[in-house]
């Protein structure tokens, strides 16, 4: 009897976890993003950028006629707190998730979102692994690493430079870049002076210049996040070391500039996604002119904007299968195909990665401006 009771139990929480939308409520779906945390600027335009798109389906009359409510869970930029988001997401009834940002928050998230039956579209995570696990409902509209790595290590190659200092932060994203790249870097003729990781948690990286001075590269790539290439830009001026850096996507932010300054990130070099002022589209012209008038500012990086093709492509995926995450799920692998996002055309493969190519080179000009190469 006991065995039956707590079977019981087990059947009832299943059935609550699982998404389900009567016709006379919202249909809920759920921001997971960094809106605390060192990476709170990316959070933050996450969740403005989603909130202006949905303000905007639902003045059009919602997803056939219901409109669309958002929830918001903050995941820090932590693993662990990204499992507390993702619960308090799946609690409220969410039957879709925007988010994350970091490959190791999505992937605390991932088994969660999966097991409760909730489809979620990262939108930073870059991380190869993520949709090798084979989670039927993960998709995410950036790239993969083993892309950014080959477009990375081609222009490190077409720019001339032969001795490599490579340097991450033993982060999921930050390490999984660095270890693809190295793997190219050796079939390149590329000469690798210096392999090691920095602690992100740290605000002095001086030892670790003074040894990357003493290996004598000349080019660093970096492949962590934007709040550490700032201190790392600053200090390596003011240690008068005068080597160029080219990192990875996560450096493509305008907070990078007000954290370095515009002197010693003058000349500093990343591959991403392209920048907000260098996408074309009309849709994301006018998101643009929104965001700047509801928040008289600009999205600080590309993710925000990638958050929002996650959200657009969920709604798509609604009007078309009704907001059911197995139909919805079924539809965004077979018959989404050349959805023109923000960002450009928008299509996954089985495995839910997009496709086609999106990286480009970028270079921090004497007055701050990210200047596509």
């Amino acid at each position: 009897m006991r065995s039956l009771f707590c079977s019981c139990l087990l059947l009832a929480a299943v059935l609550l976890a699982v998404p389900s939308v009567r016709a006379d409520e919202p249909v809920k779906i759920g921001v997971m993003a960094p809106v605390t945390g060192d990476w709170a600027s990316e959070g933050q335009d996450m969740v403005k950028v989603v909130e202006i798109l949905a303000a905007e389906v639902n003045a059009s009359g919602g997803i056939n006629g219901v409109p669309v409510e958002i929830e918001v869970a903050d995941d820090g930029g932590t693993p662990k707190t990204a499992a507390l988001a993702a619960q308090k997401l799946v609690t409220s009834g969410v039957i879709a998730v925007v988010g994350t940002y970091g490959s190791s928050v999505t992937e605390a998230s991932q088994d969660i979102y999966d097991e409760a039956g909730v489809i979620q579209v990262a939108t930073g995570s870059t991380k190869i692994s993520l949709t090798g696990k084979g989670l039927p409902r993960f998709f995410r509209t950036c790239p993969r690493d083993d892309e950014q790595a080959k477009v990375l290590a081609a222009n490190v190659q077409k720019l001339g430079f032969s001795k490599v200092a490579l340097v991450h932060d033993n982060t999921s994203y930050a390490k999984g870049l660095a270890e693809e790249t190295r793997e190219i870097f050796k079939n390149s003729g590329i000469t690798e002076v210096y392999y090691d990781a920095i602690n992100p948690a740290d605000r002095d990286f001086t030892v670790s210049l003074t040894r990357i001075k003493a290996a004598d590269p000349d080019v660093i790539v970096f492949t962590g996040y934007y709040p550490q290439v700032s201190l790392i830009l600053r200090q390596k001026r003011d240690l008068d070391f005068d080597v160029p850096i080219i990192g990875g996507d996560a450096t493509n932010n305008t907070a990078l500039i007000e954290n370095a300054g515009k002197e010693a990130a003058s000349g500093y070099m990343f591959v991403s996604p392209p920048a907000l002022a260098d996408m074309n589209t009309e849709s994301a012209k006018n998101l643009m002119a929104t965001f700047q008038s509801k928040h008289n500012a600009q999205p600080s990086s590309v993710w925000a904007v990638l958050a929002g093709d996650a959200f657009l492509v969920l709604v798509e995926a609604m009007k078309a299968a009704g907001p059911d995450p197995e139909k919805m799920t079924e539809w965004l692998k077979t018959s989404l195909t050349d959805y023109q996002g923000l960002s450009g055309p928008i299509a996954f493969d089985e495995h839910g990665d997009r496709i086609g190519e999106v990286y480009r080179l970028y270079e921090v000009s004497a007055d701050g401006v990210f200047v596509l190469q």
